[in-house]
């Protein structure tokens, strides 16, 4: 591992970043400048004033995206701040124009406030046609989110809720295959109750498993808790069908399925043990997992993913965000629904016909991902 920190520290500094600006029209005479510019310009801007829809057709806001963020909860070092955060959106940005075509510009906000992230995005939003949250923390982020929608006629999806939502879901109708398990049939303990647990909870419900218990530092998210926030209640209120209190441990006892969005070693092989014949195990907290994929199939997984890209079944959001804004642009899609993430992991899932225990999930370069992505927003 340390040799891939070293290698992008070497990457990084090379290249100043990872992002440039080129311009998309000829810029070689006085007539080229007349046309991009002045004077040719001002009727395009006239055109755009009378009917603000052709800014669609004349302008970037066609095919850009905001890649938004605080710094609070940068991948899974915690709030390093808007600076600290800036690599990891231009590798966001980045990602969006590599897979999907989508020139996305990293916005990374020097406050930590919700009114004034929402006033902000809101401002900036004529220039753009889709919004992207991301690495904003628990439980701010479900409240930005949420303001956003019902403010803004372009599409505003919080990746690290409905990104990993949609990947986890794929993996897992794959994982569940390789089982011979129907869905509805599984046990499922969710470890992380912060944006992506959250979201992944809601997915399994849409998808039909209703056996769900959600867990979190302070052990199974339970109505009996006075320490839940709002977000928590609402979980509590229809998960853990079982009555199950107590530590992560006592959840996954007798559990089909353990996905960890929280935090490094938390899954103990006793604990994978403890669960039904063959489980399968999500240990997606990243870089370090909850548990190490050889530690859990040693235990008696059957089907071990995590995210990192050094072991198999890597559940990565880069199979779900560019196809999910490409299929929005393209087809005018003015805000996601649950009905758009669900389809997508279906149909990221068919990506692999036959599934193995090894492989649950398409590689990101396959090259059908992102159209088959998209298509499930088209429909």
């Amino acid at each position: 591992m340390s040799d891939f920190f070293e290698a992008s520290l070497a990457l990084h500094r090379a290249h100043g970043g990872k992002l440039e600006v080129r311009p998309t029209v000829p810029l070689e005479t006085r007539a080229d400048l007349s046309l991009a510019y002045t004077p040719g310009v001002a009727a395009v801007s006239e055109a755009i004033a009378k009917d603000k829809a052709l800014a669609y057709a004349y302008t970037i806001k066609r095919n850009a995206v905001a890649v938004v963020t605080d710094g609070s909860a940068v991948l899974g070092l915690g709030n390093l701040g808007p600076a600290a955060a800036l690599p990891v959106m231009e590798g966001k940005a980045a990602l969006f124009k590599r897979f999907a075509g989508v020139d996305a510009f990293p916005l990374c906000l020097d406050t930590q406030d919700p009114d004034e992230i929402v006033a902000t995005v809101r401002r900036i939003a004529p220039a753009f046609g889709g919004v992207n949250l991301e690495d904003i923390s628990a439980p701010r982020c479900f409240e930005i989110e949420r303001r956003l929608r019902g403010l803004l006629d372009i599409p505003v999806m919080h990746d690290d809720q409905h990104g990993t939502a949609t990947v986890v879901l794929a993996a897992l109708l794959n994982a569940l295959r390789v089982k011979a398990m129907p869905l509805a049939d599984a046990r499922a303990v969710v470890s992380g109750a912060g944006a992506a647990g959250h979201a992944v909870a809601l997915m399994l419900r849409t998808a039909g498993l209703a056996d769900v218990t959600v867990c979190d530092r302070g052990g199974v998210v339970s109505p009996g808790r006075a320490d839940l926030n709002e977000e928590k209640r609402a979980l509590s209120a229809w998960t853990n069908p079982r009555g199950v209190r107590g530590t992560l441990a006592d959840a996954v006892r007798g559990a089909d399925l353990f996905i960890g969005v929280s935090a490094p070693g938390l899954l103990t092989a006793d604990m994978v043990r403890s669960m039904r014949p063959q489980p399968i195990v999500f240990a997606l907290a990243n870089p370090r997992p909850e548990i190490m994929p050889d530690e859990a199939r040693a235990a008696g997984a059957l089907v071990v993913a995590t995210g990192r890209s050094d072991f198999p079944n890597q559940v990565n959001n880069v199979l779900a965000f560019p196809g999910l804004f490409r299929g929005a642009l393209d087809h005018g899609v003015k805000q996601f629904e649950p009905r758009h993430f669900a389809q997508a992991a279906r149909r990221l899932a068919a990506c692999v016909p036959a599934p193995t225990a090894e492989r649950i999930l398409p590689d990101p370069f396959d090259p059908q991902v992102v159209p088959a992505v998209a298509g499930s927003v088209a429909e």
